[in-house]
């Protein structure tokens, strides 16, 4: 399986309107509920008036496109930073999974994933 490193920094965000993100941006998720509406942007697209934010995230994209049948493919790169001792943000999109995780266990992640087989680049 191959990774691709996202490279630019995020933040995850907790916002009071969706009005307050710019949809013009190349790279962000929204989660809505009916409890809150989250961001996850580039840092320097983080809309000023966030209710929360957290700052110093890195992420991995999977390549390619992931059939909705495969089984299994987050839930073995999270148990792999897990026994390292990594915390993850996951997010996923139609085509593919994300996960995200703190700039300072970034390299440690990279490291933890190639040694398990995974091809990070």
């Amino acid at each position: 399986m191959k990774l691709k490193k996202l490279e630019c920094d995020l933040s995850v965000c907790k916002v009071s309107s969706a009005e307050e993100i710019n949809l013009e941006k190349e790279f962000f998720f929204i989660g809505k509920t009916d409890e809150e509406i989250s961001l996850v942007c580039k840092t320097e697209d983080t809309p000023q008036s966030t209710v929360k934010c957290d700052d110093g995230w890195r992420g991995f994209r999977i390549k390619g496109e992931l059939d909705f049948s495969l089984i299994g493919i987050l839930s073995e790169i999270s148990r792999i930073l897990a026994e390292n001792k990594i915390g993850i943000f996951a997010v996923s999109t139609y085509n593919t999974d994300y996960i995200l995780v703190k700039k300072e266990n970034f390299n440690k992640a990279v490291n933890a994933l190639e040694k398990a087989g995974y091809t990070v680049n």
